[in-house]
C-alpha cells in the first residue's frame, strides 16, 4: 500500500505585503524524497523553507503533513540564550539516555559541544543548528545551505549520513557536488513559480536552459504576433469603415498576456579587472615555519607562485589556511624562512568574516565611504578601476534595487552580503586577488559568473574553499593543509589532488612489510623516518581515534546496562546494540592498523 505524503502544500499564497512571493503553490513531499531546492539569490528558496516547516503561515492555502510525520528543520541563527552550551541546545529535545548522539554529530561536524553560546562564533552556531537536526534524526528534513561554514572533511561527513538515511531531505546548497552526490528530484523556484523534475541536480542546469529557451521562443513569437496584429489594426482603417472589434479585442489581450510576463532577473554584470602587469615571479616562500603555543601551523615550507597562477589552499578548519595567505602576503611574520615578493603587486582581498562591511551602514555608505573608491567633490559617484560611476547605477550591476541603496547593510541575505563585498572588490584595479571562502551564499549562477571572471583574470588567485567543484574549475595548484605543520603541493584541482593523494597512499598500503614482531602499545607515539608524511599522520591520530571508540563503546554499554531498556524501549535497544557492535569493529580495525603501522615504523 502506497504511504501517505510526508507533507503537502495546496494552493499557497504568500505576499509579506507587497508583490506575491508565491501564489497557487502546490507542492508534495514524499517518503524517501530527496531533493535539491534551487533557485537566484533573494528567489524565496528560505522563505518556503520555513513555510514547508511550519514557522511562516501562508496568506492562502495549507501545509498538511503526513500523520505522525515529524519535520525538522536547521536554524540559521538558532536562539540560544537559554542553553549553557551548544551541546545542550543540540540535545534539547532528544529523549533521556540518547544525548550521545549529539556528541557523535558533534565530532562529524567538528565543533565543541561543551563551547557556551556567548563564545561561539557564527559558524560554530550554525554547525550546532546542523547537529541538533542530526540527532533529532526526523522524517523529513530541511536543511537551509548545510555546507556554509563546514570544511570539506565535515561536508564529506555530512554527505554519508543523508546518503546513509532513510530520511527525506530538502537541501538548499550552492555545493554542485553536495547536491550532485546526494539529489534524485529538483525544485526550481524562478519568479514565485516552483517547478519540479523527478531528476538529480546534475540534470539542472539543462532543464533550466531549455526551459529558458522555450520560453525565449514563446515571448518571440508573441511579439511577432503583437506586431502583425498591431500593423493590421491601424493600416486596414483606410480599407474599412468599422474596426473588427473582435481582433481589436484580440490585440489587447495579446498585450495584457505580454505585460504579465515576468522578466528574468539578469546575471550581474560582474567585472574584474587586472591593473598593471606584476612580476613573473609573484610569491617565494622558502623554509616557513609557524608555531602559535604548541600548534604548528606550517614547518619548512616552500612554494613558488608565478604570474596567472590560481592557488588554492585547502583543508580542516582551524589547520591555519588564513595564517599561511597572510604570511605569504607579508602581513604576518613567519617564525623562521623568507617571503620575498615580486614587482608591481596590487593586492585585492576578498574576506569570509565580512569584517570589511559595517552592519550599521547604508549600501551608499558602504561604498562611498571607502576612500579608494571615493569621488572628491562627487557625493554620488564612486571610483570603479579608474573611471568614475553613479553609486546607483554600480549597485544594480550587482543585481541591488535602487531601493535597497539606502538600506542597512544588516538588512541583507547572506548572499547579498557577499554581492556586496564583491562589489567593493571589483572596484578595485589589482593583479593578485586573495578569495578567502568566496562561495558561501552565493547563488549558482553568480558562483558560474565569479567562475568566468577569474577564469579570464590576468593576474594571481589565492584561494581558499571547500566547495569542491569550484576549487576543479578555478585551481591549478592546491595546498593541503591536513595540520601538524605539513603542508603539501599538488597540480591541479580537488579532484586532482584527490587522486594524487589516493595514489600515494595505495602505493604506502602495497609497500611490501617487515617481518618484525608487533611491538606492545607505547605511551607516546614517536615520530618514525622509516614512514610516509600520510602514515605519520595517521599514526599520530590513531590514539585519539581509539580513545574516541573506547569512551563511545563504554556509552553504549551503560545504556544497555538498563534491565528494563529491552521491554521499554526495544527499537532503542536495538539501535544501541547495532552501534555497539559497528563501534567495537571499528575499534578492532584501528588497533590492529595502529599495530601494523607501529611495525612498520620499527622496522
Amino acid at each position: 500500500m502506497a504511504r501517505a505524503p510526508l507533507l503537502q502544500l495546496g494552493d499557497i499564497s504568500l505576499t509579506f505585503g507587497g508583490d506575491p512571493v508565491f501564489h497557487d503553490l502546490n507542492l508534495t513531499v514524499q517518503p524517501g524524497d530527496r531533493i535539491a531546492l534551487v533557485g537566484r539569490n533573494g528567489s524565496g528558496k528560505s522563505t518556503l523553507m520555513k513555510l514547508m516547516a511550519g514557522l511562516i503561515e501562508p496568506d492562502r492555502g495549507q501545509a498538511v503533513r503526513g500523520p505522525g510525520v515529524t519535520v525538522g528543520y536547521m536554524e540559521q541563527d538558532p536562539d540560544l540564550s537559554a542553553f549553557a552550551t551548544l551541546g545542550e541546545y543540540a540535545a534539547s529535545n532528544l529523549p533521556e539516555g540518547e544525548e550521545y548522539r549529539v556528541a557523535l554529530a558533534a565530532e562529524g561536524l567538528g565543533f565543541d559541544p561543551e563551547r557556551a553560546p556567548d563564545t561561539a562564533s557564527g559558524g560554530e552556531r550554525r554547525r550546532a543548528s546542523l547537529a541538533k537536526l542530526m540527532a533529532e534524526a526526523p522524517e523529513l528534513m530541511l536543511l537551509d545551505e548545510p555546507t556554509n561554514h563546514l570544511d570539506i572533511n565535515a561536508i564529506a561527513w555530512l554527505e554519508e549520513q543523508l546518503k546513509d538515511t532513510k530520511a527525506g531531505y530538502v537541501l538548499i546548497s550552492h555545493d554542485r557536488a553536495f547536491l550532485r552526490n546526494l539529489t534524485r528530484g529538483t525544485l526550481w523556484l524562478d519568479r514565485g513559480t516552483v517547478r519540479r523534475q523527478d531528476r538529480g541536480f546534475e540534470n539542472f542546469e539543462l532543464w533550466r536552459d531549455q526551459v529558458w529557451e522555450d520560453e525565449d521562443s514563446a515571448r518571440h513569437k508573441l511579439d511577432r504576433k503583437i506586431k502583425a496584429e498591431a500593423r493590421w489594426a491601424v493600416e486596414g482603417i483606410s480599407a474599412r469603415r468599422k474596426r473588427n472589434m473582435g481582433r481589436v479585442r484580440a490585440l489587447g489581450e495579446l498585450r495584457a498576456e505580454r505585460s504579465s510576463q515576468i522578466r528574468r532577473q539578469g546575471a550581474a554584470a560582474m567585472m574584474l579587472e587586472s591593473g598593471q602587469s606584476s612580476g613573473r615571479k609573484v610569491i617565494e616562500a622558502t623554509g616557513l615555519t609557524k608555531v602559535f603555543g604548541d600548534k604548528t601551523i606550517v614547518h619548512d615550507f616552500d612554494l613558488t607562485v608565478m604570474r596567472g597562477d590560481r592557488v588554492a589552499f585547502v583543508g580542516p578548519n582551524g589547520t591555519g589556511k588564513t595564517t599561511l595567505i597572510n604570511m605569504l602576503l607579508g602581513k604576518l611574520q613567519p617564525d623562521a624562512g623568507e617571503v620575498k615578493h615580486g614587482t608591481n603587486l596590487q593586492v585585492a582581498v576578498f574576506d569570509q568574516t565580512r569584517a570589511a562591511l559595517d552592519p550599521e551602514q547604508t549600501l551608499w555608505e558602504s561604498l562611498t565611504g571607502d576612500p579608494e573608491m571615493r569621488v572628491s567633490g562627487k557625493a554620488d559617484q564612486i571610483m570603479v578601476r579608474g573611471q568614475p560611476k553613479h553609486v546607483v547605477g554600480y549597485l544594480k550591476e550587482f543585481l541591488f534595487d535602487e531601493s535597497q541603496a539606502r538600506a542597512p547593510v544588516r538588512a541583507l541575505s547572506g548572499g547579498e552580503k557577499a554581492r556586496l563585498l564583491l562589489a567593493r572588490l571589483m572596484a578595485r584595479e589589482s593583479n593578485v586577488l586573495v578569495m578567502d571562502e568566496p562561495t558561501n551564499d552565493l547563488d549558482i549562477e553568480t558562483l558560474d559568473l565569479l567562475q568566468e571572471l577569474l577564469d579570464g583574470y590576468d593576474g594571481t588567485v589565492l584561494l581558499v574553499s571547500h566547495d569542491r567543484d569550484f576549487l576543479d574549475r578555478v585551481a591549478t595548484t592546491t595546498i593541503a593543509m591536513e595540520g601538524g605543520g605539513e603542508a603539501v603541493t599538488y597540480a591541479g584541482g580537488w579532484s586532482d589532488y584527490r587522486d594524487q593523494r589516493g595514489a600515494d597512499l595505495a602505493a604506502a598500503a602495497s609497500a611490501p612489510k617487515p617481518k618484525a614482531e608487533l611491538r606492545a602499545a607505547a605511551p607516546e607515539v614517536k615520530k618514525p623516518e622509516g614512514l610516509s608524511f600520510t602514515e605519520r599522520k595517521r599514526l599520530e591520530a590513531l590514539p585519539a581515534v581509539i580513545d574516541r571508540l573506547n569512551a563511545e563503546i563504554a556509552k553504549l554499554n551503560t545504556l544497555m546496562a538498563d534491565p528494563d531498556l529491552f521491554t521499554r524501549e526495544p527499537v532503542k535497544f536495538r539501535k544501541a546494540s547495532e552501534m555497539l557492535a559497528e563501534r567495537q569493529g571499528s575499534l578492532d580495525a584501528a588497533e590492529m592498523e595502529w599495530l601494523e603501522l607501529e611495525e612498520k615504523a620499527a622496522s
